[in-house]
């Protein structure tokens, strides 16, 4: 069994199917898929279950599937101690990060390590859902509850804070907002409500506001509704000073706390580059959100 073999294992069943593997691998999907009949051929042993819908893991694959892991990360550790640990970090890194995170706090300090380590590509990748590490969508994630499954490292970044806002042109032609009860015939900016991928991004149903007149599955979008006088919403104070328009409203009554996660594949541990970069990356986030509190 050879570890080209194995390596072409993990792409098919990364990316479910032999196209995806054979796009990221940059060769021929039949190529791949020979090659993953030789290994099923040489182990006696059906590693995928194959149907129109793509490449399952058969239980025996399932099985070979973290021992395949943890062999490529011993061999990506290294490979990181022959290049040395002295220099600066090099190759690409892929981010994953809810909206609002990717737009609003990971540029700031993504630039400041792209330029500490002029050799590192960093790839921000934006969703309004969790990246797939089981996929390798991307290599690590930020999240805002920790997972409750899979063989992942899960370590805890920092609260922020979150508070209603609207922008001060909208203030100065609506009703007054003395109150929680004068919300109500205010129109509301938020997520679509049943497009809400985790319980904690939840932040008006507990206001009692169930009509959102203004929604999106994207922050960055809410921010500019509101910017624009599009009614009232939910704000992260780290998105603040990208918005100088906006204003607290309520402020000393609705204030929600929320965390940050960095969620690593398990096998990262060994590798000297990602815990490096989780590290800077974990500083920067606390530093910004701490900044953005006071």
């Amino acid at each position: 069994m050879r570890w080209d073999d194995l390596r072409i294992f993990l792409f098919v069943a990364r990316h479910g199917g032999l196209t995806g593997a054979a796009r990221a691998l940059k060769i021929d999907p039949a190529t791949v898929g020979r090659r993953i009949t030789v290994l099923e051929a040489s182990l006696d042993r059906a590693l995928f279950a194959k149907s129109p819908q793509g490449y399952e893991l058969t239980e025996e694959g399932a099985r070979l599937l973290p021992r395949a892991e943890a062999m490529e990360a011993d061999l990506r550790a290294g490979l990181e101690d022959l290049t040395g640990q002295d220099e600066g970090l090099t190759g690409a890194i892929r981010l994953g990060a809810p909206d609002g995170c990717a737009n609003f706090l990971l540029p700031k300090i993504c630039a400041e390590i792209a330029r500490e380590n002029p050799g590192l590509d960093i790839q921000i990748l934006a969703l309004p859902r969790v990246a797939n590490l089981s996929r390798r969508e991307a290599d690590m994630a930020i999240t805002v509850s920790p997972p409750k499954g899979g063989r992942l490292l899960v370590q805890k970044i920092s609260d922020y804070g979150l508070h209603l806002a609207a922008s001060r042109d909208y203030l100065a032609r609506a009703e007054p907002i003395a109150g929680l009860e004068d919300l109500q015939p205010h129109p509301i900016v938020g997520y679509i409500p049943d497009m809400i991928f985790d319980e904690e991004l939840d932040y008006l149903a507990p206001l009692g506001l169930s009509r959102v007149s203004l929604a999106s599955t994207s922050v960055a979008v809410q921010v500019a509704l509101l910017s624009l006088g599009g009614g009232v919403g939910m704000v992260h104070d780290f998105a603040l000073p990208a918005a100088p328009q906006l204003q607290l409203v309520l402020a000393d009554e609705i204030a929600l706390t929320r965390s940050f996660y960095l969620v690593r594949h398990a096998d990262d541990r060994r590798s000297p580059r990602m815990q490096r970069f989780a590290t800077r990356l974990m500083q920067g986030m606390r530093a910004a959100l701490q900044d953005a509190a006071t």
